[in-house]
């Protein structure tokens, strides 16, 4: 199981970095090119957030921030796909502020489910 969170939380921490790195590049108008890699990249983080919050569960971690993992990846997926129809216009930017936000949050959830994996008791075999 620690195996596995391990694997889960790196691949969180290399995604978030690619898609910050993206996310940058967009708001300045640069690699328009590279959305569908920025969407996969966001796939592969919220699967890895969603494994770990399975993981979690399984581990004897209390279940609320398991849940609340579930959910905001949902919560990631849908603002993520929908946020180019969000406050078009000159207030858009809040939409993208929103979008770092609660990418970045998502990562955060991952890491405290990380942590709370690692330091679970191991079961006795």
């Amino acid at each position: 199981m620690r195996i596995a969170a391990t694997v889960a939380q790196n691949l969180v921490r290399l995604s978030g970095l690619v898609l910050i790195v993206l996310g940058i590049l967009f708001w300045t108008g640069n690699a328009l090119a590279l959305v569908p890699l920025h969407i996969l990249a966001g796939l592969v983080l919220v699967l890895c957030l969603w494994t770990l919050a399975a993981v979690a569960l399984r581990a004897g971690v209390p279940a609320g921030l398991a849940v609340l993992a579930f959910a905001w990846g949902l919560l990631v997926v849908a603002l993520g796909l929908t946020q180019t129809n969000l406050l078009v216009g000159s207030a858009h930017w809040l939409i993208q502020v929103l979008h770092l936000a609660v990418g970045v949050s998502a990562i955060g959830i991952a890491e405290g489910l990380g942590v709370r994996i690692k330091s679970a008791p191991v079961p006795a075999t």
